[in-house]
């Protein structure tokens, strides 16, 4: 076995390695040396392939040169499926063994110990991470305008498990087990996600399951929470390619209902990515609902039929780019309704400025129109900017109104250094309706990072919605998730929260702890969630996520869950 090892490391090196070869050879590798073993082992267990029909042939000795040749070639053709924890180890070994041959033929030692470190990660397939926060929320009166009864509240705000499978080098099975609130204020364990993701023929990737599609997220078209448009959890089918500068995506869906079958429909979904230079993309959007039942049973009174939209992102520079998105509905209602408009619009331009550029500070500027009747569509708890539990837009116009929201955002954070920083936000949202006030929000918080996996965090947040000049607020056309009560009031939280760190092998807690005194008339407010890379990995094959701000201080988006497919390339 030793001996017919040897023309093979022969062939490799004219194959790989021969532009490198010194004047004066390297010595042999005794032909006792426990290297032979090591990558004949490998070979006979398929992990390293040889010659085409798998075979090693020849009787000469190979040289330490030829040897690092095999060992740099083995770890970047691995077969994961067929690799043990001892055939890693025995890579390790072999890098090890090696090292100065390595330098010498130009391979990175650290990129080969970081494959290694990889093999390691996805040995046998399963991984296993998860998140806990439990919150501790304390405010100055009784109300639920931040999610919770009377004044202050310990609860657990969720438990997430996340079961990764790695079937094979094209095939991925994810799962998400998570907590979920009844009606009669109860928890239980339900499965948020699972679905399986593939590489199809023509370089098509499928996922199917039950999955979260966020197109806005994808493209940093938000920061807190939450999408225009998007943020689905579905049922389905999600089908996306690349064809040189144009990223095609799509999904078919159905959406079953647990309490009214007669709402139950099917959803289509279709996006382009017209990605012109490393400065430019254009994206074209359209959501379609075709329902299963007659509209005159359906329990809704209005609905959104079709949505088509635009989005675009254009880089000045790395650190300074322009972004923004339109959109506009078709809206079903039953004849019965009276809609003053029943194809709303609804667009926001962004200016992300980032730390490198101002040096002290991150900015981030945004400016939108929402149209009284639009609709934020998704299955998530708040619409736009409620990042903190209470509902920033519930001031939004009357069904039978002509009114519309303009918002003015802005959110900027410092990084001192590594371990402290800063952050503020401002949003004004003003209600063209006779009947409600402009709603104002103010967060200011600082940050200290202990160390990777406990930070503790000062957070003051105070919203005002205003008042009303009639006797009961504006009818206001639904808004996903909870409603606000008759009169809006100023509330807070404050959180004591654990998020997940990345780990096969169990939990590694992510502390955080908020405190702030409470003044009358104001509240301290405070949330902290989970950064998507860290969970993050599903796309075949793996791509990090589009590039964009963070969120302040780490405060999680609404969906804060990895994408479901492949993260096509963008406009850096």
């Amino acid at each position: 076995m030793k001996k017919s090892f040897a023309i093979l490391a022969a062939a490799l090196l004219v194959a790989f390695a021969a532009p490198a070869f010194a004047a004066n050879p390297f010595m042999d590798v005794p032909m006792n040396h426990w290297a032979y073993d090591a990558v004949s082992q490998l070979a006979s267990k398929g992990v390293i392939s040889g010659y085409p029909d798998g075979s090693f042939k020849g009787g000469q000795p190979a040289t330490r040169y030829e040897m690092a040749s095999i060992v740099a070639r083995a770890l970047a053709k691995v077969d994961l499926d067929k690799a043990s924890k001892q055939d890693v180890e025995m890579l390790k070994k072999l890098v090890v063994e090696f090292k100065d041959e390595l330098d010498a033929l130009g391979v990175k030692v650290d990129k080969l110990d970081s494959r290694v470190a990889v093999l390691e990660k996805d040995l046998g397939g399963w991984s296993l991470s998860g998140e806990l926060r439990f919150d501790a929320k304390f405010a100055n009166e009784d109300s639920t305008k931040y999610g919770f009864d009377g004044k202050n509240e310990f609860s657990l705000n969720r438990y997430r498990i996340w079961i990764k499978k790695r079937i094979n080098e094209t095939t991925n099975f994810t799962a998400r087990l998570g907590m979920k609130h009844d009606s009669q204020g109860y928890d239980s364990t339900k499965w948020d996600y699972y679905y399986v993701t593939t590489k199809l023929p023509y370089d098509i990737t499928m996922t199917v399951g039950l999955q979260n599609i966020d197109w806005e997220d994808e493209r940093g078209l938000y920061v807190d929470n939450d999408a225009f448009v998007g943020d689905w959890d579905l049922k389905g089918f999600r089908f996306q390619r690349s064809f040189g500068m144009v990223d095609f995506d799509s999904f078919v869906a159905h959406q079953d209902d647990d309490t009214a079958s007669v709402d139950e429909y099917f959803m289509y979904g279709a996006r382009l990515d017209f990605n012109f230079n490393e400065q430019f993309r254009l994206g074209l959007m359209g959501v379609w609902r075709s329902y299963d039942y007659a509209e005159g049973s359906r329990t809704a009174s209005t609905d959104v039929d079709n949505t088509y939209g635009a989005d675009m992102e254009f880089k000045f520079t790395p650190s300074v780019s322009l972004k923004g998105a339109y959109y506009k509905q078709n809206l079903w209602k039953k004849t019965t309704v009276t809609l003053a408009n029943d194809s709303p619009v609804a667009y926001k331009a962004i200016l992300d400025v980032k730390q490198d550029l101002l040096k002290f500070t991150s900015l981030w500027l945004e400016y939108a129109k929402i149209d009284d009747s639009f609709v934020m569509t998704g299955d998530r708890e708040s619409s736009a900017y409620s990042n903190y539990g209470a509902e920033i837009l519930a001031n939004r116009g009357a069904k039978t109104g002509n009114g519309d929201t303009t918002v003015f955002f802005a959110r900027a954070e410092q990084k001192w250094n590594d371990k402290w920083s800063t952050f503020q936000r401002y949003l004004t949202a003003d209600v063209s309706v006779t009947n409600a006030d402009d709603t104002k929000n103010y967060t200011f918080g600082v940050a200290y990072q202990l160390n990777p996996a406990v930070r503790f965090e000062l957070l003051y947040d105070k919203i005002d919605y205003g008042t009303f000049t009639g006797t009961t607020p504006p009818t206001r056309f639904p808004l996903r998730g909870r409603q606000p009560g008759s009169v809006p009031d100023p509330r807070g939280v404050l959180s004591l929260s654990k998020l997940p760190c990345e780990g096969g092998k169990g939990f590694r807690p992510f502390l955080l702890l908020l405190f702030c005194p409470l003044t009358p008339g104001r509240a301290a407010a405070g949330t902290l969630g989970t950064p998507k890379d860290l969970l993050g990995t599903s796309p075949l094959p793996y791509q990090p996520p589009p590039s964009r701000p963070p969120s302040p201080a780490g405060t999680p988006r609404r969906n804060d869950t990895p994408r479901t497919g492949p993260t096509f390339r963008q406009a850096p």
